[in-house]
């Protein structure tokens, strides 16, 4: 199950760098993740990490 990141968004990039595969890059005005990429971090972490350290919670499994 991947994640998506919504308009709320507020581009901190707090998340790009806790992707252990490397699914989250920066959009124009939003972080954007690659879903056919994302492991909802399975095999890495107990929890998806951009979930864990999104400081608005505006990423929502899809």
């Amino acid at each position: 199950m991947a994640h998506r990141i919504t308009d709320e968004c507020t581009y901190c990039a707090a998340c790009e760098p806790e992707c252990p595969v490397n699914a989250i890059s920066a959009g124009d005005d939003t972080y954007i993740i690659d879903e056919s990429v994302c492991t909802d971090c399975v095999g890495y972490y107990e929890e998806a990490a951009c979930v864990a350290v999104c400081p608005v919670d505006c990423i929502i499994k899809v």
